[in-house]
């Protein structure tokens, strides 16, 4: 008897350049907060389609990709199960627009992210903002 062996969930994640800022939703689903638009990998999807579909579907906006940034693989990232996501950095224009699980979508900076960061999505920012990767 064999079994199906087991692996964590692939997502991806775009941290969207636009009017100075970056762009967050917050979560209508748990686990609560605001986070970086993303979310899962569809079965014969690039990360590249999956990134532009995903943010398409929370923002509204068509997202110009700019680089591959890093990839996140802590199993603790998601209180829900172990996720792998790669994100993306992109570039957009126009007015951002809550889809999809997002309930609200806002522009922030540096200096004024919000407190309630779900994930481990405040660590990613940091990194962006440091030019860690």
């Amino acid at each position: 008897m064999s079994t199906k062996p087991r692996g964590p969930y692939l997502t991806v994640d775009a941290i969207i350049e636009i009017d100075g800022g970056i762009i967050l939703i917050k979560r209508k689903n748990p686990p609560p907060g605001w986070a970086i638009p993303g979310g899962f990998v569809d079965y014969g999807e690039t990360l590249e389609e999956a990134v532009v579909r995903e943010a398409k579907e929370e923002t509204g906006l068509d997202i110009e990709i700019v680089r591959q940034f890093h990839t996140y693989s802590d199993p603790r990232r998601d209180p829900r199960h172990h996720t792998v996501s790669t994100i993306f950095i992109a570039r957009a224009s126009g007015k951002p627009v809550a889809g999809d699980d997002a309930k609200e979508v806002g522009i922030f900076t540096r200096d004024n992210l919000p407190e309630d960061i779900a994930f481990d999505h405040r660590q990613i920012l940091e990194d962006y903002f440091n030019n860690r990767y």
